[in-house]
């Protein structure tokens, strides 16, 4: 937040675990309502807390929206950090990536989407600081997904003219895309061939076998 923001207060265990509800709260109804839909009383509503307990952790919807986000990055970051990923160095991981997505989005009955990037499409001409948030949350995954592919191409993997950071924004893309078509049109097809799409497209890379 800008300088003028209130100071975050120190919380407790007890705190920190309330505040977390919180937050995963506003992001279900988020997801469900939109931000406009979504008013701070509609979340103390739903968290179960009382007004000054909202007041304590956000000061405003502004910065309830703002802290939203930054959570929803790092909840985005971890689902792409799970030990079945590996660090997304193999081209094994990023099969493993494409079918894990797949399955969560089957299992949700294709609903919902990325929850990361539905914020980003709602907010990201908004307000410049909360475009800063998401933009800082997509840094942060392609970040992840560069570093997987330059360790790939260190080791040989990849050819030496492969590109990471270009790779890693096709496999972003792609994913972010496809969610989208896939939450759309409530099927799994443009979810999948669009992962299978931009994995092949790495694969075009690959290193001759000696």
């Amino acid at each position: 937040m800008s300088a003028t923001s209130p100071p975050a207060p120190r919380l407790t265990r007890k705190g920190q675990a309330t505040k977390e509800r919180i937050l995963q709260v506003a992001a279900d109804l988020i997801l469900e309502h939109g931000v406009h839909g979504t008013q701070i009383d509609d979340v103390r509503k739903a968290a179960g807390v009382s007004g000054s307990q909202m007041t304590h952790y956000f000061h405003d919807k502004r910065c309830l929206i703002a802290e939203v986000v930054a959570w929803q990055a790092q909840d985005n970051l971890d689902n792409h950090t799970q030990p079945a990923l590996g660090n997304l160095d193999s081209f094994a991981a990023l099969h493993t990536w494409a079918r894990l997505l797949l399955e969560r989005q089957q299992d949700r009955a294709y609903v919902g989407g990325c929850q990361f990037g539905s914020l980003a499409g709602q907010l990201v001409e908004s307000d410049p600081e909360v475009r800063a948030g998401l933009a800082d949350g997509f840094t942060r995954l392609l970040k992840l997904f560069r570093d997987g592919l330059q360790a790939m191409r260190d080791r040989g993997d990849l050819r030496p003219d492969a590109d990471p950071e270009q790779l890693s924004h096709v496999l972003i893309a792609a994913m972010q895309g496809g969610m989208l078509l896939t939450q759309t049109l409530r099927r799994p097809e443009p979810l999948r061939d669009a992962l299978n799409g931009a994995i092949a497209h790495v694969e075009t890379f690959a290193a001759a076998a000696e």
